[in-house]
């Protein structure tokens, strides 16, 4: 069955706003978008494979994971919350969001969240390096991401009627579904 909505993945490092972006476009009934947070669902759908005493955190067992929300995000229409994109098949996905943040914005932020100094500066390390933005570049076609600010409440704003604007011009474009 075609899906006649788009599913898009919103990316970035921890700490980069992701959720709230999520969170906002969700809101906007006339889009009909489901957020699909994956720390939530590896965590209710028990999708580890392990914990990082050294990182405080759950490693993900991607694999259990994508069979979990497989017939889910197929049927379309979902907002995809994650630090990781180049797991999901390109064919799932139609367009992928990397957020980005300026290191000391970002570093207040997980700073904010008790982050233990290596998980810190591993997070920081990763977006001064671009490495999510790189990861995206090299799973989907360059039309296919899009690379967005988000230091201030603003550009959250902005950026969400612009992924709002996207979805309408999809949903309009493919009235077959796709």
């Amino acid at each position: 069955m075609p899906r006649t909505k788009p599913n898009i993945i919103i990316t970035g490092t921890p700490g980069v706003g992701k959720s709230c972006h999520c969170e906002h476009l969700a809101q906007i009934t006339e889009l009909g978008l489901k957020h699909l947070s994956i720390n939530h669902i590896a965590k209710e759908r028990n999708c580890y494979d392990g914990y990082d005493d050294e990182l405080k955190s759950h490693m993900i067992d991607e694999d259990k994971l994508l069979d979990e929300i497989e017939d889910e995000v197929k049927e379309g229409g979902y907002i995809i919350d994650w630090h990781v994109c180049d797991l999901f098949p390109k064919s799932w996905i139609d367009l992928v969001v990397v957020l980005r943040a300026d290191s000391t914005i970002l570093y207040d932020r997980l700073e904010k969240r008790n982050y233990p100094d290596k998980k810190l500066q591993e997070n920081l390390d990763a977006e001064i390096m671009q490495v999510i933005l790189e990861e995206a570049r090299e799973a989907y076609d360059e039309e296919a991401i899009i690379e967005l600010r988000s230091d201030t409440t603003e550009e959250i704003d902005s950026n969400v009627d612009r992924i709002s604007a996207w979805t309408r011009h999809w949903i309009q474009n493919n009235p077959e579904g796709v």
